[in-house]
């Protein structure tokens, strides 16, 4: 495998698990990190022993940047990440790839007519347990799919929401849904398949913010199977997200990152089951990197083969465009169809 060289663009807390994820990856290398605050960019620049810009489009126009990962607020997904496109690089964008779908599959878009790899960090994906789970459905072994389950009683405090002013806003943050419940959505849709009807309930029930801090949905799959959504920032004081998938022939439940019921005929339960860490059910913080550099070798894989990557901008718009039809829901307080377009990609 080559050398890849990365730009980083903005360096909040989560770049600490990009940068911790390169540099992990022997054939990777950070050459640059970019944020409007130069403090935040010369700390990250020492701690990484890379150049430092308050320009991102500086790193853009640098020859020795391959791929950029994109770690700024929700809101400037779009927007930056269709720059680091137009300037020939590779993107990886944090969740979400975008605020809307329209965004979301503008960006896919124009990362195909280019060339160039996008992927959306979604490295859940990755964990031994939810590749299991994934080759399981995929081979039929619960039978038909009934029904999925999903439930993310997280915890975040006033303090978290008043600590950045984009914090809890529609257009740059998003609420429960958009930000911390994306990962398990993701999952549900990578299990599951795509939703074809979608009833939504949101509300702010304990913050002061814009957005909600409660989001609750019943789904109907292509496939016929249901699903539940219960997410919310509100639990106190916040415990693991679940996953249960329930089959004509068995039952797995995921928690957190530990398998806690499996019922597969043929399949012994895996050994490893209940050794995974799990973190940010109370502070986004408590996250490792390991999946994150995962999923940054699959990218580098991806482009090294032409074969496309496990999380696409297709699977990013997958999932805002889930959580767009539950605010649109929501709001109508009907039942409201999804359209199949766009997602063979």
């Amino acid at each position: 495998m080559a050398q890849w060289r990365f730009g980083l663009i903005g360096c909040g807390s989560v770049a600490d698990m990009h940068m911790e994820a390169i540099r992990q990856i022997e054939d990777a290398v950070l050459a640059v990190v970019s944020s409007r605050s130069e403090s935040k960019a010369k700390s990250a620049a020492e701690k990484a022993g890379c150049d430092w810009t308050t320009d991102y489009r500086e790193l853009l126009r640098r020859t020795d940047v391959d791929i950029v990962c994109v770690t700024t607020s929700s809101g400037s997904h779009a927007s930056i990440g269709h720059e680091v496109l137009a300037a020939g690089k590779h993107l990886v964008l944090e969740k979400p790839i975008a605020m809307t779908a329209e965004d979301a599959r503008a960006l896919a878009e124009a990362a195909e007519s280019r060339g160039l790899t996008l992927s959306v960090i979604s490295q859940r994906r990755f964990e031994a347990n939810n590749q299991l789970i994934k080759r399981v459905l995929d081979e039929g072994a619960l039978g038909r799919l009934l029904l999925a389950e999903v439930t993310l009683p997280f915890y975040r405090s006033q303090a978290y929401y008043d600590s950045a002013e984009w914090r809890g806003t529609i257009a740059e943050d998003g609420g429960v849904l958009m930000n911390q419940a994306i990962h398990c959505l993701d999952l549900l849709l990578w299990f599951a398949g795509d939703v074809r009807t979608v009833y939504g309930k949101t509300a702010t029930l304990t913050h002061r913010m814009e957005a909600e801090d409660m989001g609750l949905a019943i789904l109907t799959f292509g496939s016929g199977a249901f699903g539940t959504i219960m997410a919310s920032t509100s639990i106190r004081p916040g415990y693991a997200a679940t996953i249960s998938l329930y089959g004509e022939e068995g039952t797995i439940k995921l928690e957190g990152t530990s398998i806690v019921r499996w019922s597969v005929p043929g399949w012994d339960e895996p050994n490893w089951t209940r050794k995974e860490s799990y973190g940010g059910v109370s502070d986004p913080r408590s996250i490792v990197s390991d999946y994150h550099q995962s999923q940054l070798i699959d990218v580098m894989t991806s482009i090294e083969t032409g074969m496309k990557p496990l999380i696409t901008g297709w699977d990013g718009w997958r999932a805002v465009r889930l959580v767009e039809a539950i605010y649109e829901s929501a709001a109508a307080g009907a039942e409201i169809e999804i359209g199949k377009e766009g997602g063979s990609r």
